[in-house]
């Protein structure tokens, strides 16, 4: 049977398919072309131009606006546009910028764009902000809303009772179905998203809740407690907020009732602030390795990045001199031996980096809780392993470059064992500092870097000068 031709596609056809996805690719990020023009119209005080150009975007667009201008541009926007702030924005914008923000908008709109919050939005924007502020925000709430908001701030920072919002449907375990829609319809309190109606007993006990999904294909008749959700579980109020996110993201929930010292419900959380949380706690666990404080952003000003660099470099040099010690302990080495002084960079940026991975990889699994006591001695046996691999084959590749280039065989010799040692060094440091760090209750992408990024320099270079003395002198 003859094969059948499969034509290509005319060039019009895959030049606009490729149009389409480079557009797609950039549907996510602000286009700098727009930021420019928005920024025009702020210059020129085109009022009409600025919510033309600012209509279409998402509120989460126009934070990422916010965020990525500069102070005084800022300043001049707020000023031209504040009823643009609205509520959605305000929980949107990065907290490094968030007071300076709330400060240049006027009394009324950052009342009016308060009250259209939920209360764990009000509570998030309240944490970071100094007491004044606070009180500005607290009096734009009704009492009940603000008693709500005051209620969630006695809880412990960082706990499900911060990160919860107090407005719950709730529903009588004996209601039908029919019974459930007829109140939803009627009640105007309502809050703008949710997805469960949680059942409680008399004693405002949650006892199990019903998707909306289950609520709208069920017959009128239907009793809840005879369509609950297995996925139903409770958190406390003081319960800390990344282990609730754990839990949201290993068994799926969309939400989950909160209780207090006496298991009676007193909120939900929801999934998108869970996943908020998750987020957050892997940026400063990036942050954390990379030595630039856990809140870094690209807003901060030059004083206050200034601030959260320099403790860490002065660690590092205290550390860098560590090396340097062991170095001048082999001067005359390195004096008789000048290709030592070429070679020495290898050993430590190959063993810094090995440590690097193994410690990205290491901190990462802790924070997931893949990372146990039942598979650590499993998993350090692996780094083990795959240091000496690695060891073993960058020391013949070196080992062969030493001995091309400088034409001695022995110190081919030298630099291939101190590379094995150096990467069998650095691949358990990688995985047993943290770990050794997390026994201790320390938080393990706190000071791993620095232990690890020592042991690498310290062990790496005396095995390498110390290996040259014995053999090569």
């Amino acid at each position: 049977m003859a094969e059948k031709q499969v034509e290509d596609p005319p060039i019009e056809a895959r030049d606009a398919a490729r149009e389409g996805a480079e557009r797609e690719e950039q549907d996510y990020a602000l286009d700098p072309e727009l930021v420019q023009e928005i920024l025009d119209a702020v210059e020129h005080r085109d009022t009409e131009r600025l919510e033309r150009l600012t209509e279409p975007l998402h509120a989460a667009d126009i934070a990422d606006l916010l965020e990525q201008i500069g102070w005084a541009e800022r300043r001049e926007l707020l000023q031209l546009w504040p009823r643009g702030i609205d509520g959605e924005v305000l929980s949107e914008i990065d907290e490094s910028i968030r007071e300076e923000v709330i400060e240049h908008l006027p009394r009324e709109i950052l009342t009016e764009a308060v009250r259209t919050l939920d209360s764990d939005d009000v509570v998030d924007l309240l944490e970071d902000l100094e007491e004044p502020q606070q009180e500005i925000i607290l009096g734009a709430l009704d009492q009940s809303d603000r008693a709500a908001v005051e209620q969630s701030l006695t809880y412990p920072e960082y706990s499900a009772g911060r990160l919860m919002q107090r407005e719950v449907v709730t529903a009588p375990e004996h209601w039908t179905v029919g019974e459930t829609i007829d109140f939803l319809r009627a009640e105007d309190w309502l809050p703008d998203q949710f997805y469960h109606v949680v059942l409680v007993d008399p004693r405002q006990h949650p006892i199990g809740y019903v998707t909306l999904g289950k609520l709208l294909s069920s017959r009128r008749d239907v009793r809840l407690n005879t369509i609950t959700e297995d996925s139903f579980r409770t958190f406390s109020v003081y319960q800390e907020e990344g282990e609730v996110a754990y839990a949201f993201n290993q068994y799926h929930l969309i939400s989950a009732p909160v209780v207090d010292h006496n298991d009676r419900l007193v909120g939900v959380i929801t999934i998108d602030d869970a996943m908020n949380v998750l987020d957050e706690e892997h940026e400063e666990d990036v942050l954390r390795l990379a030595g630039v404080g856990e809140d870094s952003s690209i807003s901060d000003g030059v004083v206050e990045t200034v601030r959260q660099r320099t403790p860490w470099l002065a660690v590092n040099l205290l550390t860098a001199n560590v090396s340097a010690i062991v170095i001048s302990q082999f001067s005359a080495t390195i004096e008789a031996i000048v290709a030592l002084a070429a070679l020495m960079p290898i050993i430590a940026s190959m063993g810094g980096n090995a440590g690097t991975q193994s410690l990205t990889v290491a901190v990462r699994a802790l924070a997931t809780k893949n990372l146990t006591g039942s598979n650590a001695g499993r998993v350090v046996r692996r780094e083990a392993m795959v240091g000496l691999i690695n060891g073993a084959v960058f020391a013949v590749t070196m080992g062969t470059v030493g001995w091309l280039f400088f034409g001695s065989p022995w110190l081919a010799v030298v630099i291939g064992l101190a590379m094995i040692i150096n990467l069998l060094v650095a691949a358990l440091a990688g995985v047993m500092v943290p770990l050794l760090l997390d026994r201790m209750e320390l938080d393990p992408a706190l000071a791993s870097g620095t232990f690890v990024m020592t042991m690498t320099d310290v062990v790496g270079f005396f095995a390498f000068l110390g290996l040259a003395t014995v053999i090569l002198l």
